[in-house]
Parts: structure tokens; sequence; C-alpha cells
């Protein structure tokens, strides 16, 4: 199901972190086990189709 994997910084905190290409569904998750970082996004258009980052918040739209 995983197309191939490698290690990347993690965007969050800066540790090794891994992204997945899925092939069979055009999905890229890297993900951090240091501080439990998640980011899914389609690989053919870029939308985030789901993320969790511990530590990092929305701007606030007031």
């Amino acid at each position: 199901m995983i197309g191939h994997s490698q290690q990347v910084h993690c965007p969050n905190c800066g540790h090794l972190a891994e992204r997945h290409h899925i092939d069979p569904d055009q999905l890229v998750r890297t993900q951090c086990a240091a501080c439990d970082y998640l980011m899914i996004t389609c690989a053919r258009t870029g939308k985030v189709i789901e993320a969790h980052a511990p530590g990092l918040f929305a701007a606030s739209a007031c």
C-alpha cells in the first residue's frame, strides 16, 4: 500500500520524522514520533486532508 518512505525533519519540532507516500490513494503522510505531529495531504492537489500539530495554534479570527 505504501509507495515509498523517507526521513525528513519535522516542521513542528525539527526531530527526524517519517514521510510516507501512499500510492493508491495519492496521499502523503508526514508524522513525527517525538512531538506527535501529523499531516496528511493529497499528493495531486496539495490540499490538507488531516493535520495535528501540538504547540501550533490557529490565529484568532477576531
